[in-house]
């Protein structure tokens, strides 16, 4: 009887085997242990603050006024002008409401133009005004006929002269 010689073995099943590895996957568990009785060893952080720094962490809370949220609409010139127009005036009053109520904007008017056409308008920051128009264009075209909608992000001054002007 002759042997045959043997397949040579892949290279993974000829490390799993090393002495040196073994060695090193045992020294990683007493590693591991070390940094866990390190960690219960060190001193628990203080949570509670000093004499010294409680004022410190009240004056955090509190904002100078000038540091406070504005509720006040910012410069004209740096303000948005939403449009919604819808057919009918029901659109209109549903689309108006949506828009005050889904974002910070001011309603500064609307417009009947004619046909039962009516166009309602919003101010405020250009991410507001535009997620204002989004929602009213959506509860518009759910009660009425939705015709169009648009955001100027920074009308012109000239612009103003032919807007309704806010309250």
């Amino acid at each position: 009887m002759s042997q045959t010689p043997e397949a040579p073995k892949p290279a993974r099943q000829r490390a799993a085997r090393s002495p040196t590895r073994k060695r090193a996957a045992a020294a990683k568990p007493a590693a591991a242990k070390k940094a866990v009785a390190a960690k219960k060893a060190a001193p628990a952080k203080q949570t509670k603050a000093s004499p010294e720094q409680a004022p410190t962490a009240q004056a955090r809370t509190r904002q100078a006024p000038s540091q406070q949220r504005s509720t006040t609409m910012p410069d004209v010139q740096m303000i948005a002008l939403g449009m919604v127009e819808t057919r009918g005036l029901i659109g209109a009053i549903e689309a108006a409401d949506a828009m005050v109520k889904a974002a910070n904007v001011k309603l500064i008017g609307k417009e009947q133009i004619g046909s039962a056409y009516v166009t309602v308008m919003v101010r405020g920051d250009v991410g507001a005004v535009k997620a204002a128009t989004d929602a009213g264009a959506a509860a518009a075209g759910r009660v009425g006929e939705l015709v169009s909608v648009h955001v100027i992000p920074r009308p012109h001054s000239d612009v103003e002269s032919i807007l309704p002007q806010a309250d």
